[in-house]
Parts: structure tokens; C-alpha cells; sequence
């Protein structure tokens, strides 16, 4: 198992290369960076200075290995539009992704897997196919078309929660966080739902899916056999079974949520990392782009090692290998 852990890890730094590789692209061909931080009026001088100060005048793969050097260290540019670190405007963001991300992974996973197994258990009730109907409406609904019925229902119509913003936050050692006022509460809750709704979803259906399969399996025929409670079989062999696809599916996933929270941060106006990127592009901050390309690509790939981890945890077989 260490082999494979080992074997992984390898093939995430490749991972990190290439999309180094294409953020370098990014960064070095596209815009003219010395009119974006010196502004059209610029002497011939002072944009030549810019140019070797930046290493622009080397070869490109000097410039590659300089920039994926910067890149290790934590430098990441300095923002055309912003002129400010590139590093600096990403971490006064990334609080307001993670903790929409991670409220919304919070919501996908438990609704998501509680109803899947209820779904699978009573999978012939009323309330089941119920809830299996409306799952419909998140798998086959836009995101933005969710968050816009729900702000039109409990912003507009009903008054209760605010459309946008991310409310009152306090600052703890640099990191502002909304989880300790109402306000920033109240903020969270639409643009969670929106951005986990799916995701809640699609974990519910793979979870009754697998569930049901499990449950058709004749190990658990043989513990109903020998009289082992329902409780016991449902949750103590048939969840833990179920789990290891599920896991797969859910790392991903939640990969995705910060990824993809571009939509709900544009729909709700939430500072984060996402709306910055689309002023980004709008903009044409090409560092910030690139950037954000970086930062996407790690999270994807921690995530994964995290998620073969997890494998062993659940799955014993593999501690064997």
C-alpha cells in the first residue's frame, strides 16, 4: 500500500507540472505585461527594465524553470489590475470559498447519504418516491437557475435572508470567517444550498443505488439468516460496504465545489476566490488567472491522495496489498 500511496504522489507531481506548464503559457503569451503595470505611457526604458526585471528576456524554459521556482516559494506575480501580490489577493479570498465549500460539502454529504439509505431501506414508500422525484429537480437544474429561485422565494417573496454578501465576518489570527456571526449565517445558508444541492443529489441516488445493491448480496441474506438485527445490517455492514464507491464520487466532488463555485459566488455576489476570477477574466489579470489555475490543480490533487487514504481506512483488503 505504501508502494501505491508512494506511486500516486509521483504521478500528482507530474500532474502539478503539466498544469504548471499551461499556467506558464498563460502567464507569459497572453496580455503585455509591461503596459498592464506601467500603463501605455511608459518610457522605452522603463519597459525594458520591467522586462529583465520580470526575466522576460531569457529563454523559455529559463523562464519556465524561474517561474515554477516563484511559484514553490509562494510568489505568484503581482495582479495587473490590483497591483497588488497575486499570493496576497488570493488568501484575503480563499476564507469565503473554503467555508462555502466547506458548508456546502457538509450539507451534500449528510442529506445526501442519510436520504440515500433511508431511500434504499423504505424503497417502496410513498415518502421515498418522493424523494426520489424531487432529487430530479438537482440533478437536471443549472445551478444559477437554483440560486435564483431561491432568492426570488426567500429574499424577495419572503424577506428572510439576504440575497447577497457574505454578511459580518470577524477576523481570527487573519483569518475572517462568517461562522460566528447571524448575519454571516444567514448569508451562508442560500449560496450552500445552491452550491451543494447537486452534489447532495448525486451522492443520494449513488448511495441508494449501491445501498440496494448491497443489500441483494448473500452475506446479508445469511446475517437475516442467523438473526442479526436489522440495525446491525443496515448500518454496521451494508453502510460500510456501500461507502467505498461513495467516497470516490464525494472526494471529487467536493473538489468540484470549490472549483465550480464560480456560478454561485457570481449569482450571490460571495467574495471569494471564484468571483476573483471572473473580474480576472473580464480583466484580462493574467497572473491572477493563472493562479487560480495553479491553486484548482493542487486542491484536486491533495484531495485525491487524501480520498486513496481514506481507501484504507474503510477498505481493510487493501492494508493487505
Amino acid at each position: 500500500m505504501l508502494v501505491h500511496l508512494l506511486r500516486r504522489l509521483g504521478q500528482s507531481v507530474l500532474v502539478l507540472l503539466a498544469v504548471s506548464l499551461i499556467s506558464f503559457m498563460v502567464f507569459r503569451h497572453i496580455g503585455d505585461p509591461t503596459i498592464s503595470l506601467l500603463g501605455e505611457d511608459a518610457t522605452l526604458e522603463e519597459r525594458t527594465a520591467l522586462v529583465e526585471d520580470l526575466g522576460f528576456n531569457k529563454s523559455v524554459p529559463m523562464q519556465y524553470l524561474a517561474y515554477v521556482g516563484k511559484v514553490v516559494q509562494g510568489d505568484l506575480g503581482i495582479s495587473y489590475r490590483l497591483k497588488r501580490p497575486v499570493a496576497e489577493v488570493i488568501a484575503e479570498r480563499l476564507p469565503a470559498t473554503l467555508e462555502l465549500a466547506m458548508t456546502a460539502a457538509f450539507f451534500a454529504l449528510l442529506i445526501g447519504v442519510v436520504l440515500g439509505v433511508y431511500t434504499a431501506i423504505k424503497k417502496d414508500g410513498w415518502l421515498s418516491r418522493s424523494i426520489m422525484t424531487v432529487s430530479l429537480v438537482g440533478v437536471s437544474l443549472p445551478t444559477f437557475l437554483i440560486g435564483i429561485g431561491l432568492i426570488y422565494v426567500f429574499a424577495v417573496e419572503l424577506r428572510w435572508l439576504p440575497s447577497f454578501g457574505r454578511g459580518e465576518t470577524v477576523d481570527i489570527g487573519g483569518w475572517q470567517t462568517g461562522f460566528l456571526t447571524a448575519s454571516g449565517w444567514a448569508a451562508l445558508i442560500m449560496p450552500a444550498i445552491t452550491l451543494g444541492f447537486y452534489n447532495m443529489t448525486l451522492i443520494m441516488r449513488l448511495v441508494r443505488a449501491e445501498m440496494l445493491e448491497v443489500l441483494r448480496s448473500d452475506y446479508i441474506r445469511f446475517g437475516r439468516a442467523r438473526g442479526l438485527h436489522e440495525k446491525s445490517l443496515y448500518f454496521g455492514h451494508a453502510l460500510r460496504n456501500t461507502l467505498i464507491p461513495v467516497i470516490t464520487i464525494a472526494g471529487l466532488q467536493i473538489g468540484s465545489l470549490i472549483a465550480f463555485a464560480i456560478v454561485t459566488e457570481t449569482v450571490f455576489q460571495w467574495p471569494g476566490v471564484g468571483l476573483l476570477f471572473i473580474s480576472s477574466v473580464q480583466g484580462v489579470d493574467v497572473p491572477l488567472i493563472a493562479a487560480y489555475l495553479m491553486f484548482i490543480a493542487l486542491l484536486y490533487v491533495v484531495i485525491n491522495l487524501f480520498v486513496d487514504f481514506l481507501y484504507v481506512l474503510v477498505d481493510p483488503r487493501l492494508r493487505k496489498k
